[in-house]
C-alpha cells in the first residue's frame, strides 16, 4: 500500500471518527444493542439481489452487442468492480475498467474496447435514474427543508455537471460527426498530457468511443432491451434506498421512506467527488447530519449509518477483494488503491494488448 493509498485512507477514517466522537462513542455502541438482527440480515438479502440485478443489467448489454456470457460469469466480475470502486478516489468509477478488461481476459473473442463500451454503457443507464431521482431530491429540499442556499446551489451545479455528461453521452450515439470531435477532443488532451508514444492510446480511445457508439444505437434500436435496462435501473436504485430504509427501521426509527431516500442520494452525489476512496468519511458524515437533521437521534443516525456502510462499502469490498486473485495476479498488479480511473484504465489497456 502506497503513501498515497494510507494518507486518503486515514482522512477518510479520521473524518467518521471525529464525527462519532461528537456524537458520543458510547451512544453510538447503546444503539447497536437494540438493532433487530433479523431485519439487518433482510437488508444484507436486500444488497445481495441489488448485485443480482446489477449483473442482469449488465449480461443484456453484453447479449446485445453478440458477447454472451452467463450470470454466473459475470457476477464475481461485478463485485470486483464494486470493490475497486470503493478503494480508489474515481468518483465510483475506478472498477469499470477492471471488469471490463475482465471480460476481455475470460474469452480471446472479447476485446477490451468492445468490453468497455458495454461497460460505460452500463454506467450511463445507472446515471438515468440517479439524475431524476438527484433532480426531485434537490427540489424536496428546497421546498420542504431549510437547507442553507449555497448547498442547494452546489447540488444543482452537480445535477447540471451530471446531465450534462449523459447529454454529450446520448447525442454522440444518435450522431457520429459528434463523436467524432469529442474523440478529437480526448485526443488533444492525450498529446498535450503524453508526449511520446500516444499513438496507441489514441488507437484506443477510437475503438472505445466508436465500440460505445456501437453498442448503444443497438441498444437504443431495441426497444424491449431498452425498457428493460432502463426499468432494471430504476428498481436498483429504488433497491439500494429500501436497503437504507431496513437498516433504520432495524434500529426502530420512525422516518419517511422519502426522507431516507432523498438523504442517501444526497450522499451518493457527494460520493461521485473523486476525493476519497469510496467517498469513504464524507457520505458516512453526510448521512448522520443529515438524517439527525430530518428528526432522527444522532446516536442513532451514527450507528444506522455505520451498519449500513457495513453493507454497501465494506462488505462488497471485501468480497470483491478476496475474488480478485481469482482473476490473476496481473489484475492485481495493475490496482492501487490511489489511482484514478483514467490511471487504472490506461494500465489495463496496456496489459490487453
Amino acid at each position: 500500500m502506497d503513501r498515497k493509498t494510507i494518507i486518503l485512507l486515514g482522512i477518510s477514517l479520521l473524518i467518521l471518527a471525529v464525527m462519532l466522537w461528537f456524537v458520543g462513542i458510547d451512544n453510538v455502541i447503546n444503539a447497536l444493542k437494540i438493532a433487530n438482527i433479523y431485519i439487518i440480515a433482510l437488508a444484507v438479502v436486500t444488497q445481495l439481489i441489488t448485485y443480482v440485478l446489477y449483473t442482469l443489467r449488465w449480461q443484456i448489454l453484453n447479449n446485445l452487442a453478440d458477447m454472451n456470457v452467463g450470470i454466473k460469469k459475470l457476477f464475481p466480475m461485478v463485485l470486483v468492480g464494486l470493490a475497486v470502486n470503493n478503494i480508489t478516489p474515481s468518483g465510483r468509477g475506478g472498477g469499470e475498467p477492471v471488469r471490463a478488461y475482465i471480460l476481455s481476459q475470460d474469452n480471446d473473442k472479447y476485446r477490451f474496447e468492445e468490453t468497455f463500451a458495454t461497460v460505460v454503457a452500463d454506467r450511463a443507464l445507472d446515471t438515468f435514474p440517479f439524475v431524476v431521482l438527484a433532480a426531485v431530491t434537490i427540489a424536496s429540499m428546497a421546498l420542504f427543508f431549510d437547507f442553507p442556499i449555497w448547498l442547494i446551489a452546489v447540488m444543482i451545479v452537480a445535477v447540471i455537471g451530471i446531465v450534462a455528461v449523459l447529454v454529450i453521452l446520448i447525442y454522440m450515439c444518435i450522431n457520429p460527426s459528434f463523436g467524432g470531435r469529442v474523440e478529437g477532443w480526448i485526443i488533444g488532451l492525450v498529446r498535450r498530457f503524453y508526449k511520446k508514444n500516444s499513438e496507441n492510446l489514441e488507437a484506443q480511445i477510437h475503438d472505445a468511443i466508436f465500440g460505445f457508439q456501437d453498442t448503444m444505437k443497438i441498444l437504443i434500436s431495441n426497444k424491449k432491451g431498452l425498457v428493460l435496462t432502463i426499468s432494471l435501473s430504476f428498481i436498483i436504485w429504488i433497491s439500494e434506498i429500501v436497503r437504507v430504509y431496513l437498516v433504520f427501521l432495524a434500529f426502530g426509527a420512525n422516518v419517511n421512506l422519502i426522507v431516507i431516500g432523498e438523504v442517501f442520494i444526497l450522499a451518493c452525489l457527494v460520493g461521485m467527488i473523486p476525493l476519497l476512496p469510496g467517498g469513504i468519511g464524507a457520505i458516512d458524515s453526510v448521512m448522520i447530519v443529515f438524517y439527525s437533521a430530518a428528526g432522527i437521534t444522532a446516536s442513532i443516525s451514527a450507528a444506522a449509518t455505520v451498519v449500513e456502510r457495513l453493507i454497501s462499502y465494506w462488505m462488497p469490498t471485501i468480497i470483491g477483494m478476496v475474488i480478485l486473485p481469482y482473476f490473476g495476479s496481473s489484475v492485481l498488479d495493475k490496482i492501487s488503491f490511489g489511482s484514478s480511473d483514467e490511471e487504472i484504465e490506461e494500465s489495463l489497456k496496456e496489459e490487453s494488448e
